[in-house]
């Protein structure tokens, strides 16, 4: 049987067996009438973790920041970000959909921006124009290649944001890597927002499941909008359990998702026709280049390699608990084999 190393992305992750226990021993309730003990306390430690009056249990990272939008905009508003950022790229058109909101994009490296570049970009006052209402920042940047944000141009950022009077939201998808990777804790990089969404079922390792924080009032309008959107669950403390766990259990391994990508990274810098910055890796995430990248990613396939073409020419791969050292072993020994 061929070896199987699945880098397609962080969400292939499996609860592990440890987690599926916690999940079957969960006392569970109705989360609909809000007597579901066990999302209640997952939305309360959240809410702690995050430094935020209160946390919203939803089923996907989209939906958590579908709803951080729907709650500080209005029909007509414009949402500040980069071009690169996950709510622009990856759903769907929601905000126009669902929020009526359009976007004015942030130019800057690896997804990233300065402060000055909101100014250039904010909507003056007048009737002729959409209102600039909410910046959104994605942290870490998954285009960007998983780059975490530096805490001072993070700081500069929403504080540039906080003066023009623009409400803050971080889609913290992978906020655990960004805290791990700086030394920050997920609460000092949030208190720079008035929202925070971040996913449990990426290098976490749980099935299902992010959550959405801010104060209270924004929290009560998001569970609103939560059931409007057909996201509120029932018997949701199954998958509250599996993000407990994955919090007191899976954060801090997460350095070695970041040193495996490293490794692979510098294996791919010695491929021959293989392009990739190294020195760039400060997460989980590899973005090379190579010619006809779809191509590539088949062949990668047929020998247990499993990448993601994301273009002509360029190829994503992520570390996560489900790869692990003989994983990266076996996806270097066929970079190599296939590029000798």
């Amino acid at each position: 049987m061929t070896p199987c190393s699945d880098l397609r992305s962080d969400t292939i992750t499996q609860p592990t067996a440890a987690m599926r226990d916690a999940m079957m021993n969960a006392p569970l309730g109705d989360d609909v009438l809000g007597d579901d003990p066990t999302v209640l306390e997952l939305q309360r430690r959240m809410a702690e973790l995050l430094g935020k009056e209160q946390a919203c249990f939803v089923p996907s990272g989209t939906m958590a920041n579908q709803l951080a939008i729907r709650t500080q905009t209005h029909p007509g508003d414009e949402i500040l970000c980069h071009d690169d950022s996950h709510i622009y790229r990856y759903e769907a058109g929601g905000p126009a959909a669902l929020s009526g909101c359009s976007f004015a994009f942030l130019p800057g490296q690896r997804g990233m921006f300065e402060a000055d570049t909101i100014n250039e970009h904010v909507r003056i006052d007048d009737a002729h124009f959409p209102n600039s209402s909410l910046l959104v920042v994605e942290n870490t940047q998954n285009r960007g290649g998983g780059a975490p944000w530096p805490m001072n141009q993070l700081a500069a950022v929403t504080q540039r944001a906080h003066e023009l009077g623009l409400k803050r939201h971080l889609d913290g998808a992978r906020l655990w890597n960004a805290s791990v990777a700086t030394g920050e804790t997920p609460k000092s990089i949030a208190a720079h927002f008035d929202t925070v969404s971040t996913c449990f079922s990426k290098g976490l390792g749980a099935p299902v499941g992010s959550i959405v924080a801010g104060d209270a009032a924004t929290m009560a309008r998001a569970h609103r909008f939560r059931k409007m959107l057909g996201g509120a669950m029932r018997q949701s403390g199954l998958l509250a359990a599996a993000a407990l766990y994955a919090i007191d259990h899976h954060i801090d391994r997460l350095a070695e998702d970041h040193e495996r990508a490293r490794r692979l990274a510098e294996a791919i810098a010695s491929c021959k026709g293989l392009s990739v910055d190294a020195s760039s890796v400060e997460t989980n995430i590899v973005y090379f280049d190579v010619d006809n990248a779809p191509e590539f990613v088949k062949a990668l396939d047929m020998h247990g390699v499993r990448m993601l073409d994301l273009g002509p020419s360029r190829v994503r791969a992520v570390t996560s608990l489900a790869i692990d050292d003989d994983g990266i072993d076996h996806a270097i020994k066929v970079l190599q084999d296939l590029t000798s």
